[in-house]
C-alpha cells in the first residue's frame, strides 16, 4: 500500500508491501521513474496534481524529493540544487571513488598552499632519525613552530619573556613596533616551514617576535657580554655558564630555526636601522664557535705559509648573503667557506649516467685505516683549519685534525639532514662523514688516528668514537659520484691495489721492524752467500 500526502510542497511517501516491489521493480531505481510507478498504483483522488519532481515553478524554499530503492529498502532524499546526487547511478561512481576525489582535491589545496621553492626549514625525515630523536629534538628550548608548546620545553618560556622585557626596557620601544614588523614578514616566513602551521596569525607573529628577541639576546650577550645588556652575573640562562652548551646545541638543530630575515629585522629595529643585514650572521658564528669540529691552533708562520699558497681565506657572512637562510645554514657555510670550495670529481662520468640515482650499495669510498697501513699507505695530520681538506700524495694520506665532543653527533646529523633535504645545497659535509665512516671501522682505527693527532675526542673511549662514525650515515643514501673526495679515493684505491706496495710493507714489518731483526736478516744473507760460494768452489 502506498500513501502520498501533499502539504506545502512536501510529500511523504510511505512504501509498503515489500513483496510487490520485489516482483515489479528492479533492485535499484531512481527519481521520477520510481515515483511515477508508485503513484500510478494509487486511486485517482490520491494522486497530486503536480509532483515535486516535475514541478518547474516550485518555491525556492521548497525542496524536491527523490525515491531511491537500495537493497530492497526505500528512502526519501532531498535533491540539492546544482549538485547531483552522489549515490545515484547517474554519476556512475561508487562511494570509494568519491572519497578518492575528495582526497585529491585536498592534495591540490595542500600543493597550492605550500610553495616548495621557499622551503628552507625542514622536518627531519623519519628514516634519518632511527632512534636518534635526542639529536634532532630540542631538550631545553623550542624555537619556531615545530616544537612550539611542548610541555617539557615550556619552562624556558618565562626566560623568553624576560628577554623580551629586557629588550623593550633597554631600547624604550613599544611591543607593537616589533609585532608590526613581524606581521609584515608573516607571509614570507610561513612558507619557510614544511606543511601547514596550526597557528593563527596573531599566535604566529607573537611566537616569532618572542623567539627572535630571545635568540638575539643570547647572540649579543656572548659577543658583548651579558653584564653589558643588564643581566646579573648569576643569571640561570643569560650567562656563560650552566645550560649554555645545551642551549647552543638546541639552537643549531634543523627543526629549531627562525628565518634569518626575521632576526635581521628585529635586530635592525633594536639598533635603529630596520634594513640592517649581515650582522646577525656574524653574531651567530661567534655564538656557535664552541661547536666547531676543529680548533687546530695554527702558528703565525703556518698561517703565513698557507696564505702564501692561497689556502686560507677569511669568511665574510656579508658576501653572498642571499644564501643565508637560517643559523644552521650560515654555520655550514662558515665551515666550507674557509677555503676554496671543494669540487666533486668527474672521474666516473665516462661510464656513469649523469642523472644516476644514489645507490646504497655504492657508498664505499676508501678502505679502513688498518687495511691502508697494511698496503703501505701512511696517514699523517695536515695542518689546516679546514677539517674537510684531505690530501693524498706519494702514498701519504693527510687528514686535518678533528675535535669530537658530546655535541658533535647532533651537529653532524643536522647538517647531513639539511644537505639531504635542501635541493639547492651541496653535500660536502655528507661526503666528509661518509669518508670518515669508511676510514674508521674499529677502535684500533680510532686509536691510530688519535696517535697521529688527527682525532681528538672527549668521549669515554675509542669504541664510542668508532660507533659515532658508523652510525652517522646509517640511513643516508649517498652517491660516491657526487663526492668531492671521489678523485682522491680513486688515487688511494689505485695505490692500495698495487701488490708491490703490500709486499714492501710486509718485508719492512717482518725484517726491518727492530735492530735485532735487521741483524738476523744480514746474518742470514751472509750465510746464504757463503753457502753459495762454497757450493761454487766445490763444483
Amino acid at each position: 500500500m502506498v500513501a502520498v500526502y501533499n502539504k506545502d510542497s512536501w510529500y511523504l511517501i510511505t512504501l509498503k508491501l515489500r513483496e510487490t516491489l520485489e516482483a515489479n521493480l528492479p533492485k535499484t531505481s531512481t527519481s521520477t521513474a520510481s515515483a511515477d510507478l508508485l503513484l500510478d498504483q494509487q486511486p485517482h483522488h490520491q494522486q497530486p496534481q503536480h509532483l515535486p519532481l516535475r514541478n518547474q515553478h516550485q518555491d525556492p524554499a521548497s525542496t524536491s524529493l527523490r525515491v531511491v530503492i537500495l537493497n530492497d529498502e526505500a528512502e526519501i532524499k532531498p535533491i540539492e540544487e546544482g549538485r547531483p546526487d552522489e549515490k545515484t547511478p547517474s554519476r556512475g561512481e561508487p562511494d570509494w571513488v568519491i572519497s578518492i576525489r575528495d582526497r585529491l582535491d585536498q592534495a591540490r589545496q595542500d600543493d597550492a598552499a605550500c610553495p616548495w621553492s621557499k622551503l628552507s626549514i625542514y622536518r627531519i625525515p623519519h628514516y634519518l632519525k632511527d632512534g636518534e630523536d635526542k639529536a634532532y629534538v630540542p631538550q631545553i628550548v623550542s624555537l619556531g613552530p615545530y616544537h612550539h608548546g611542548r610541555k617539557r620545553l615550556r619552562q624556558m618560556d618565562r626566560h623568553k619573556w624576560r628577554a623580551l622585557h629586557r629588550v623593550l626596557r633597554r631600547t624604550r620601544h613599544d611591543i607593537t613596533l616589533y609585532l608590526d614588523a613581524v606581521k609584515e614578514l608573516e607571509e614570507k616566513a610561513r612558507p619557510c616551514y614544511e606543511g601547514q602551521i596550526a597557528l593563527s596569525s596573531n599566535e604566529f607573529v607573537e611566537m616569532m617576535a618572542l623567539d627572535g628577541c630571545f635568540i638575539l639576546e643570547l647572540f649579543r650577550g656572548v659577543a658583548e657580554g651579558f653584564k653589558q645588556l643588564g643581566y646579573p652575573r648569576n643569571d640561570p640562562v643569560f650567562s656563560m655558564r650552566g645550560s649554555m652548551h645545551t642551549i647552543q646545541r638546541d639552537m643549531i638543530m634543523l627543526e629549531n630555526q627562525i628565518p634569518m630575515f626575521i632576526l635581521d629585522r628585529l635586530l635592525g629595529i633594536q639598533l635603529g636601522d630596520p634594513d640592517l643585514k649581515g650582522l646577525v650572521a656574524k653574531l651567530a658564528l661567534r655564538f656557535f664557535d664552541p661547536l666547531m669540529p676543529t680548533d687546530e691552533p695554527l702558528t703565525q708562520s703556518d698561517r703565513n705559509k698557507l696564505e702564501s699558497l692561497g689556502h686560507m681565506t677569511t669568511f665574510d657572512p656579508l658576501s653572498d648573503y642571499q644564501s643565508g637562510l637560517h643559523c644552521l645554514e650560515v654555520f655550514r657555510r662558515s665551515l666550507l667557506n674557509l677555503g676554496p670550495k671543494p669540487v666533486p670529481g668527474n672521474w666516473i662520468k665516462r661510464w656513469s649516467n649523469t642523472n644516476r640515482v644514489a645507490d646504497k650499495r655504492r657508498q664505499q669510498l676508501i678502505h679502513c685505516v688498518t687495511e691502508l697501513r697494511e698496503a703501505g699507505i701512511k696517514v699523517r695530520k695536515q695542518k689546516t683549519d679546514r677539517f674537510w681538506d684531505i690530501k693524498f700524495k706519494n702514498g701519504v694520506l693527510r687528514i686535518p685534525r678533528l675535535l669530537i665532543h658530546d655535541g658533535t653527533r647532533s651537529l653532524f646529523l643536522n647538517l647531513i639532514a639539511f644537505e639531504q633535504s635542501h635541493f639547492d645545497c651541496s653535500n660536502e659535509v655528507t661526503s666528509y662523514v661518509v669518508f670518515m665512516d669508511n676510514l674508521v671501522n674499529s677502535p684500533e682505527d680510532v686509536g691510530y688516528l688519535h696517535y697521529c693527532g688527527i682525532i681528538e675526542h672527549w668521549l669515554g673511549s675509542d669504541a664510542e668514537v668508532a660507533d659515532l662514525f658508523n652510525r652517522l650515515c646509517k640511513e643516508v643514501v649517498f652517491d660516491i659520484n657526487d663526492s668531492y673526495l671521489s678523485t682522491l679515493s680513486v688515487e688511494v684505491n689505485r695505490y692500495y691495489d698495487h701488490r708491490w706496495n703490500t709486499w714492501r710493507v710486509s718485508l719492512k714489518h717482518n725484517y726491518f721492524s727492530n735492530p735485532w731483526a735487521i741483524i738476523s736478516l744480514i746474518a742470514a744473507v751472509v750465510l746464504l752467500l757463503l753457502t753459495l760460494a762454497q757450493t761454487f768452489y766445490g763444483v
